[in-house]
C-alpha cells in the first residue's frame, strides 16, 4: 500500500461521514489514460474531498509555500502534490502537469486558481485550457456542492468527459477552452444544487 492509499483511506473514514459526502458520476472518470479533472473551488478541503471520492489517485498543484512547512511539505508531496509558483507562469509546474497527463494519470485542477470568497463560480484561468489542448487527456468537469458544515450533505459531482475534438481541430485558444470547461462546471452546479 502506498502512502497515498493509506492517507486516502484514513481521511475517507473521517471526512465521508463528517460531511455526509455523496459522490455522483464516479463512473464518468475513465479507468485508464490521462484525465484532466477540473473542479470549482469553495474550500481548502476541496482537493481532499475530490480526491477521496475519485476512483483513481489524483495529482495536484499546490502553492509553493506549503512545501516549505516542516512535516506538512513532505506529507503533501507524498499525496501526489507538486509545487507551483503563483502569480506568474511557472514552466516547471506546467511541464510536470503535462507529464502527469501524458503518462496516463489523473491531474486535478481548480481553474479559478483560488478559492471563491462567496461560493459562486469565478472566472477560470487559461491553465485548464492549456493542459486540455496540449494533451489527449479526457477532460472531466467536477463540482463540489454544499456547505462544509458538520453532518450536512456535501456533493461531489463528476461530469461526463467534455468533447474536445472540435476545439483541438479548430486550434481554439486556451481561454476559449477554459470558458467551455467552466460552463460545464456551472451546469453541474445548477443541475445538482
Amino acid at each position: 500500500m502506498t502512502f497515498y492509499d493509506f492517507a486516502r483511506s484514513v481521511v475517507y473514514t473521517i471526512f465521508k461521514p463528517w460531511y455526509r459526502v455523496e459522490a455522483i458520476g464516479v463512473e464518468n472518470i475513465p479507468k485508464e489514460g490521462g484525465v484532466l479533472l477540473c473542479s470549482n473551488h469553495i474550500h481548502n478541503f476541496d482537493p481532499i474531498i475530490v480526491g477521496i471520492m475519485a476512483p483513481r489517485p489524483i495529482h495536484y498543484m499546490a502553492k509553493e509555500e506549503v512545501f516549505r512547512v516542516p512535516v506538512l511539505g513532505g506529507i503533501v508531496r507524498k499525496c501526489n502534490a507538486f509545487p507551483v509558483k503563483r502569480g506568474f507562469s511557472d514552466r516547471e509546474a506546467l511541464r510536470t502537469g503535462l507529464k502527469i497527463l501524458k503518462d496516463g494519470n489523473v491531474f486535478g485542477l481548480f481553474p479559478e486558481g483560488t478559492r471563491s470568497k462567496n461560493g459562486e463560480l469565478g472566472k477560470g484561468l487559461s491553465g485548464a485550457g492549456f493542459f486540455a489542448l496540449r494533451t489527449e487527456a479526457d477532460v472531466i468537469p467536477c463540482a463540489v456542492i454544499g456547505p462544509y458544515k458538520s453532518f450536512h450533505k456535501l456533493k461531489v459531482v463528476y461530469g461526463k468527459p467534455i468533447d474536445m475534438d472540435q476545439m483541438r481541430k479548430e486550434k481554439a485558444s486556451a481561454d476559449q477552452v477554459t470558458e467551455l470547461i467552466m460552463s460545464e462546471i456551472h451546469k453541474l452546479i445548477k443541475e445538482h444544487q
